[in-house]
């Protein structure tokens, strides 16, 4: 159930090797008993997420690297219990399958179905339904009467192609790696602007139409920077700029996008926070004891309501920021196109840029979404449907 994360992460692309090891593991899954999908939860929990606790070197709390790891792991563990409380395989596939729509502490990371994403197996909602299906078939079935499954796996490996319109646009794409040791040290800012601007200035002479940059590529309250917003709103003339960048108005913080073009600039929010990483997702008296015992009394980030759109030459983008670009709301109205930037310098060297590959590829396909990706220490490029 994780080793697709890994075969990805190796570079090991085979269809063939991650379908087997789809049905082996669903199977195997559902056959547990209860005391088995505890302990399946708890090491998926692990393979899939021990990344997060890597963030915490950032804060001087090393030492809670371990226990953070061991708490996912409860906390997923007692999640694939509950999942098998009534030891039965079909009250069991109906939990699993509502699994997906489950995010606790409003992390969604973990979905069942994007085990089946490298695969020769449709991961849309209704094809992964079928799946599961298949596999109870597969176990509960008298020995001839196995074909049923297998008639419905063939119908899960239904995949039509989907038709691609490209933008007329010519799209730079950066992929960067700065350790982020260095990304929030003031004595660095003035050098990664400089970085910054030599890209840009770069993608103009080599006749691009967009330069997109990643997640808080400039390290800043940058609507506070004017001599910044005025060299990028001058380079804007010509070339379309997306960049992240810290926002400090009406005393809040905001993760935000800027999109500059012709002049004139363009603010869109991070409208989902990362739990636990720019909001604390409990009752606010506890929320303000862990950033006050953790976090130095620093505050939560603030988010709009709505997500932004940005267009260019008359071409609309839906503006995303990292983790949200990993869950459904972004994707309302069926945006055809999409900007997402990241920066996973937090939790490198590990699996989570991987994993986040992953999610995208999950969601553009479920969606019908083209999605360009700029990344710090991540995977940059554009992800197809």
């Amino acid at each position: 159930m994780s080793i697709f994360i890994y075969l990805e992460y190796f570079h090991i692309n085979s269809k063939l090797l991650n379908s087997i090891f789809a049905v082996l593991g669903f199977y195997l899954l559902l056959k547990a008993d209860k005391h088995e999908f505890f302990w399946s939860g708890f090491f998926i929990g692990i393979f899939w997420f021990y990344w997060i606790s890597l963030s915490f070197r950032y804060y001087d709390l090393t030492y809670l690297i371990p226990v953070v790891i061991l708490g996912i792991a409860l906390i997923y563990g007692l999640i694939f219990r509950f999942i098998a409380i009534f030891d039965n395989i079909y009250s069991k596939v109906t939990l699993l399958f509502g699994l997906s729509f489950f995010s606790p502490f409003g992390f969604n990371w973990l979905k069942p179905e994007l085990v089946l994403i490298n695969s020769y197996f449709n991961t849309k909602t209704l094809f992964y339904a079928l799946f599961l299906v298949s596999i109870v078939l597969l176990i509960k079935l008298p020995k001839w009467y196995k074909i049923f499954a297998i008639i419905i796996f063939a119908i899960c490996l239904y995949n039509p192609v989907q038709k691609i319109i490209q933008p007329k646009l010519n799209i730079k794409i950066t992929n960067m790696n700065i350790n982020q040791s260095y990304k929030w040290n003031p004595k660095f800012e003035t050098t990664l602007a400089r970085q910054n601007f030599v890209l840009i200035k770069d993608a103009i002479d080599k006749k691009f139409d967009l330069i997109i940059l990643p997640e808080s590529a400039f390290p800043q309250y940058l609507n506070l920077h004017i001599d910044e917003i005025n060299i990028l709103k001058k380079l804007s003339m010509n070339i379309g700029i997306i960049t992240g960048g810290l926002t400090y108005e009406n005393k809040k913080i905001y993760n935000s996008s800027y999109f500059f073009n012709k002049g004139k600039m363009k603010i869109g929010h991070k409208i989902i926070l990362v739990p636990f990483g720019e909001e604390i997702p409990l009752p606010k008296f506890i929320k303000t004891f862990i950033n006050k015992i953790f976090f130095n009394s620093a505050q939560d980030y603030s988010k709009a309501k709505y997500p932004t759109d940005f267009v260019i030459k008359g071409i609309k983008f839906r503006s995303a920021i990292c983790f949200e670009a990993t869950t459904q709301k972004l994707f309302e109205n069926s945006p055809k196109k999409m900007i997402a930037i990241s920066n996973n310098a937090w939790f490198k060297p590990s699996i989570e840029p991987t994993l986040q590959h992953l999610l995208l590829k999950f969601y553009a396909r479920k969606n019908n979404t083209t999605i360009y990706h700029s990344a710090n220490g991540g995977i940059s490029g554009v992800i197809y449907p």
